[in-house]
């Protein structure tokens, strides 16, 4: 399932349109599409995630390991500045889901 969606993350990498951290999502005034958020985040990592989820008005997908996935070694939420490409994220896990 995340070989897709990690195929994804490294397109919005490539395109400059992902945002990683959430001090980097705090500062940023770019519109983000979706939030991707590992589920290992402590307590305050993911009341801080909802936060950025309020903030953005957009949606929150759960996935292992994105540290891997976005090359940054302990990311524990990225964000997808790229309309596209949230919705073919949003969608695979969804498949995924389901």
């Amino acid at each position: 399932m995340p070989n897709k969606t990690g195929t994804y993350l490294g397109f919005c990498r490539r395109a400059g349109k992902l945002t990683v951290g959430v001090n980097a999502l705090r500062a940023t005034r770019e519109r983000v599409y979706l939030l991707v958020a590992d589920p290992s985040a402590s307590e305050n990592g993911k009341k801080e995630i909802a936060k950025l989820e309020r903030k953005f008005s957009c949606g929150v997908v759960w996935l292992d390991g994105l540290a891997s996935l976005v090359g940054k070694a302990e990311c524990k939420v990225a964000g997808i500045r790229e309309e596209h490409l949230a919705d073919a994220i949003r969608a695979e896990q969804e498949k995924g889901n389901s």
